[in-house]
């Protein structure tokens, strides 16, 4: 097979060579190209023709969010990679162009102790996500099936007490079209497991919670659930939820990651399982991997509802597509038409006896 040709954008040259060079030990991998800030990297890419771009955020003359700008109208499916430093500025940014377009990003490594950690910081990091959006993407799905098992809507189902959501590789404007119609006085409390470092996480709460009509905040320990509010797990915490008398609160706690993930989509699923059981709609999006898998078997076995993004839809049909090739899904759903699906479901339309 060819090799991904990638096209390294950043203003700092060590940044740049080291980058370059863990790239090229990859056999998979050719990088095609340099550039110190964007205006270079948009000469650039016509010249090397690359399958991916990595791109950093800030930078001299043209930075990353402009140079993303003027990209996207003459490359619509050039795949963008943002590599961002984990500071608020840098943060904010790569929020930002996740609404404008990029693909991904990744963090570059900071404060890890050693070049060593530092460089396979970036191994995990980067490649992963350049051979995903570089190669098709074959190696990142579940084994496909031709006759997915969906359950049939009409099941006789509990009523509704909470909505948990979990989302990965696409999930910033996957959440931004799902929760956009949901009512202010939605009947019920949404949780969210997002795989975003920290930083991102509060600040992704606090732009959703400005384009939605319902409250997104991120998730504090000790914190009553109520209905009409969102809670997003924050960043390297896994998120639970645990009964207290007569009210359900939320925690948060470092235990060791699952499916290389803190915060675990299949820890709260398990934790919503236990204390929800058949009131809970478990709603896996776009993402990379599995982590919510084993989280809807929870839900299924205590008789809660799933539903799944469908294929066409999502960015990446990983985490959903392995719950409904487990034959787990009550539906499989485009994004489009989640937001509809959710509320039908937590308020049934009677249908009239006429």
């Amino acid at each position: 097979m060819p090799k991904i040709r990638v096209l390294v954008v950043d203003d700092a040259v060590m940044v740049r060579s080291r980058v370059s060079k863990i790239l090229s030990s990859d056999p998979q991998l050719e990088v095609v190209g340099v550039a110190a800030n964007g205006r270079i990297a948009l000469a650039k890419i016509p010249q090397v023709n690359p399958d991916v771009v990595i791109l950093d955020v800030e930078m001299p003359e043209m930075n990353g969010l402009e140079t993303l700008a003027a990209l996207r109208p003459i490359y619509p499916h050039l795949p963008v990679i943002m590599f961002s430093t984990s500071t608020h500025a840098g943060a904010t940014a790569t929020i930002e162009a996740l609404s404008l377009g990029a693909s991904d990003y990744a963090t570059k490594p900071s404060n890890l102790g050693s070049v060593e950690a530092a460089n396979q910081h970036i191994r995990q990091e980067l490649i992963p996500k350049i051979k995903l959006f570089g190669a098709g993407i074959p190696a990142f799905f579940p084994s496909r099936i031709v006759n997915p098992v969906v359950l049939p809507i009409s099941r006789k189902t509990a009523s509704v007490d909470v909505v948990a959501i979990g989302v990965s590789t696409g999930g910033p404007n996957a959440l931004a079209t799902l929760l956009r119609p949901i009512p202010a006085d939605f009947s019920v409390p949404i949780l969210i497991v997002q795989h975003m470092p920290p930083m991102f996480t509060k600040l992704l709460a606090e732009r959703l919670s400005s384009k939605c009509q319902i409250a997104v905040e991120e998730a504090v320990d000790g914190v009553v659930l109520e209905a009409g509010n969102v809670w997003l797990a924050p960043g390297d915490f896994h998120l639970i939820v645990q009964r207290d008398a007569n009210v359900v609160r939320l925690a948060i706690h470092q235990a060791p990651p699952e499916n290389s993930c803190r915060p675990s989509v299949d820890v709260m699923l398990r934790s919503v399982a236990q204390v929800y059981g058949a009131g809970a709609i478990a709603v896996i999006l776009t993402g990379m991997g599995q982590d919510g898998l084993h989280g809807c078997q929870c839900i299924r076995e205590a008789g809660g509802q799933i539903l799944a993004q469908d294929e066409a839809s999502s960015v990446v049909w990983g985490m959903p597509g392995f719950v409904v090739n487990a034959g787990l899904a009550d539906r499989i759903v485009p994004l489009e038409e989640m937001a509809g699906e959710i509320m039908q479901r937590v308020h049934p339309v009677q249908k009239s006896g006429l």
